[in-house]
């Protein structure tokens, strides 16, 4: 009976000693989607830092005697229709894309967390304003909304990722007002008002710590969309201008060469189809190993 009551509180002890953050890790890493698509944001991640050292050639390197070549071992991924090596534009095209999808979602985050955390919190006539422009927000196809919003400000990279910023900000703003709504009814918030703690230290040091959970999934699939939506308005013009290195922008000039010269939309479709999968699956996989529902 006494080797018993040992191994079960040998058992006990070392289970609390597996914090919630070193156990999510140890679930992320039973996934093997997860972890193949955290190893491609890596790559992506790694090409863009690097990419200065990476790239053979330079972004903007023209030679016209060798326009519309096909991949060689010259130019791995050929050149497009100022002879410039289309890997090196998709290596320096990682950096852009990746730089708008993490701006872009941090933007979101921070502004949505703040207006639903205010939202969730104080309720009554500022819940009702705040999660009515939310869903004048989402009444609006998401693409749709972008594409006035940068039509209003002006087509540039900045202006497209303030209006993905914008769009987005509505997705994270309702989720954290819903988490808001239960934790506010905890014993321990309660608690921390009775003993006469100020709203700020509430919302910042015990509601938001609680809630991020979600908004990281969310977010690492924001990052996908966002990704998406920068290499749509690329496309449309709307986005990046030349000659800059964007992967939608790149597609959209070279769609005129698509029988021709197929290679020149290939790899930017490609790098666009891969980041947005490897966000995607990792996100999956945050999901799985941070949400306890979906722990056995």
């Amino acid at each position: 009976m006494s080797e018993v009551v040992a191994n079960t509180t040998e058992n006990l002890t070392t289970h609390k000693e597996v914090g919630p953050w070193k156990e999510a890790w140890h679930n992320f890493k039973k996934s093997k989607a997860a972890v193949v698509g955290a190893g491609i944001v890596v790559f992506f991640i790694i090409l863009a830092i690097f990419g200065s050292w990476i790239a053979p050639q330079g972004v903007n390197e023209q030679n016209l005697s060798e326009r519309l070549m096909a991949p060689s071992a010259k130019h791995w991924f050929g050149t497009d229709d100022f002879g410039r090596d289309i890997f090196s534009r998709v290596v320096y095209g990682a950096r852009v894309s990746l730089w708008v999808g993490f701006s872009s979602v941090i933007g979101s985050v921070i502004v949505g967390s703040i207006l639903g955390i205010v939202a969730g919190y104080y309720g009554r006539w500022v819940d009702t304003i705040i999660s009515r422009l939310f869903d004048i927000l989402l009444a609006f196809p998401s693409i749709l909304l972008a594409i006035s919003i940068v039509a209003v400000l002006g087509p540039s990279l900045q202006n497209a990722l303030i209006a993905i910023a914008i769009i987005n900000v509505p997705n994270f703003g309702r989720l954290i007002r819903s988490k808001v709504l239960s934790i506010k009814q905890e014993e321990y918030i309660m608690s921390a008002k009775a003993i006469g703690m100020n709203d700020f230290r509430i919302l910042f040091r015990h509601i938001l710590p609680n809630s991020i959970t979600p908004v990281i999934v969310q977010g690492t699939l924001a990052i996908a969309s966002a990704i998406i939506e920068a290499a749509g308005l690329g496309f449309l013009g709307l986005g990046a201008q030349a000659p800059t290195p964007e992967w939608g922008k790149m597609l959209s000039d070279a769609r005129v060469y698509l029988v021709n010269a197929p290679w020149t939309m290939i790899f930017p479709g490609l790098a666009i189809m891969l980041t947005v999968l490897g966000f995607n699956l990792m996100g999956d996989g945050l999901r799985d190993a941070l949400d306890p529902k979906m722990k056995n």
